[in-house]
């Protein structure tokens, strides 16, 4: 009985410790690892989300690019880091599916951390070159369904949302093409316009939508469930009968072992800057849909997210050398 008695003490000693120090909670800065460069919507998010964090919990978090190996060198820096809030990291769509592409990863995608909130999601926009004779995505699939194999289409590299996604599209519709990745949006894009790439998906922000509305490259549709405003004239995949929704999205997480109460106060304090009318509307310029979401809410998508790239990697037999 007595050590019992010792057991619920220390318990509840450690649930007090826990406590003050999420109160007290962040009293230093708190360094936020990207796992990209400068540019771009991971980025650009994890500026704005590390400036409102800064305002409301009244210490400056400071953002560190840390690009490598396709996002996994600051991930794995975030999964090693002292579980105690000062080390968080950003992670897109790439981190879901990296469980899957990585015959070993150093860490675990959902076991390593701890997940704060999902902040953002970001639909993929489908564009082909004008030298293409479709103008709808249903005239694609009859132009591929003609010459199997023949159509190109561009990623920016393999693993990566638009790649993943495109795959789901072909399983979908039956169709099939070849894909050419490069080394970045920009890259392939500049063969997009150029004609030696019939198509490709992407963020409709900043490279893709500037490029249609210049009347280089034409859009079909949107991956998504609904029309976005940057683009209310491009109609959404669904609304073409093909029912295909990807993107990337933009998360926070942090260290596996961080203290609840830590985590839970950062997922409230990204919660509200999300919703703030000012970060959407900063954010809908990009094409991107601030979430905010809670931690419980983003475990169970990072779940989701992983199964659902899971079978499309394995399926088109997907492989990184």
């Amino acid at each position: 009985m007595r050590n019992v008695m010792r057991w619920l003490a220390a318990c509840a000693a450690l649930a007090g410790l826990c406590t003050v120090q999420a109160q007290e909670y962040p009293s230093r800065p708190v360094r936020v690892l990207v796992p990209y460069t400068p540019g771009g919507i991971t980025d650009l998010v994890t500026r704005i989300t590390a400036g409102e964090l800064s305002k409301s919990l009244g210490q400056t978090f400071v953002v560190d690019n840390r690009p490598g190996a396709n996002s996994i060198l600051a991930v794995d820096m975030v999964s090693k880091a002292t579980p105690d809030g000062y080390t968080l990291g950003t992670v897109i769509a790439a981190h879901a599916a990296n469980q899957t592409l990585y015959a070993k990863l150093p860490y675990d995608s959902i076991k390593s951390f701890e997940h704060v909130s999902l902040l953002v999601t970001s639909p993929l926009i489908v564009c082909a070159t004008n030298s293409l004779p479709a103008t709808s995505i249903k005239e694609l699939i009859e132009i591929a369904k003609a010459k199997p194999g023949q159509l190109t289409f561009a990623s920016s590299g393999i693993g990566a949302a638009a790649h993943l996604t495109t795959e789901l599209f072909m399983a979908t519709t039956g169709i099939k093409m070849t894909h050419v990745p490069y080394k970045g949006t920009a890259p392939a894009l500049q063969d997009l316009v150029g004609g030696q790439i019939n198509f490709m998906m992407d963020t409709p922000m900043p490279a893709m939508l500037p490029q249609v509305r210049a009347g280089k490259v034409k859009a079909l549709g949107m991956a998504s469930d609904k029309r976005i405003a940057i683009a209310p004239e491009v109609p959404t995949l669904i609304e073409q009968g093909v029912q295909v929704v990807g993107g990337t999205w933009v998360a926070l997480l942090a260290p596996a072992g961080t203290p609840k109460a830590i985590v839970d106060k950062l997922s409230g304090a990204a919660g509200a800057a999300m919703r703030r009318p000012e970060i959407k509307e900063r954010l809908a310029q990009f094409g991107i849909e601030p979430v905010g979401s809670t931690s419980a809410e983003f475990t169970q998508f990072l779940k989701k997210e992983v199964a659902k790239w899971a079978k499309v990697i394995k399926d088109a037999n997907v492989r990184i050398d």
